[in-house]
């Protein structure tokens, strides 16, 4: 055994132990076509996982950002995350009912808690349904981006080696960029399912047609 892990690649030894320490869990889970354990890091008020589904239910103040006032930083947002390949594509629609200031649901990335990506459907500070992204190293950006008209919409991140790009759809098959950078790690990724409700009483989040590829995409602009 010993001779056989001295000749795998470092990430893939990175990964192996990454994910028999969370499968050890009391909390770990399958969820759809990820291959790969998933575990809560903050557990939710509830949830439920049916085949390629996933729902979390955000308690009252639970939030993920860091603000670049930094006079509000927190993270007690209900996350289920689970180590992925060292390239990937992750992608789920997102639905709630846009309830309170700031609801949502999101795909998260995170290497620690001050190193991390969140990609999230929310009400905005109008009132709109909002594509918004938060990128996190220390301290938190919050770029809004575009508005949408239904409580549904569908994300995608992809991962190719260090650079992350950021995608939503109305129908799932045509996409748009939304941002594009590096996200150098050290440490290994987690990546799955956020919901939050920081002014509101709780937030549903229903999570469906979740998809994981093992691949690295080409074409940053067509996420393929």
């Amino acid at each position: 055994m010993k001779k056989l892990l001295l000749h795998l690649p470092l990430f893939l030894l990175l990964h192996l132990f990454a994910n028999c320490a969370f499968a050890q869990t009391a909390d770990s889970f399958s969820v759809g076509s990820i291959p790969y354990v998933c575990s809560w890091v903050v557990k939710p008020m509830s949830f439920s996982i049916k085949n390629n589904a996933l729902t979390i239910v955000a308690g009252p103040k639970t939030d993920m950002f860091r603000d670049p006032n930094v006079t509000y930083n927190t993270d007690n947002a209900p996350k289920l995350l689970f180590v992925p390949d060292q390239n990937f594509v992750l992608s789920s629609s997102i639905q709630h009912s846009f309830s309170s200031k700031w609801d949502g649901g999101a795909i998260v990335l995170m290497e620690d808690s001050l190193h991390w990506i969140k990609f999230c459907f929310e009400k905005d500070y109008t009132g709109a349904r909002r594509v918004v992204s938060v990128v996190t190293k220390d301290i938190s950006d919050d770029c809004n981006s575009a508005e949408i008209t239904s409580n549904k919409v569908y994300y995608k991140i992809a991962r190719a080696d260090n650079v992350i790009t950021l995608y939503y759809s109305i129908d799932s098959k045509n996409w748009l960029l939304i941002r594009h950078l590096q996200f150098n790690t050290v440490k290994p990724i987690r990546i799955g399912f956020l919901a939050q409700s920081p002014l509101g009483e709780k937030c549903e989040v229903h999570f469906d047609d979740i998809n994981y590829e093992s691949k690295k995409i080409s074409d940053p602009y067509t996420g393929e």
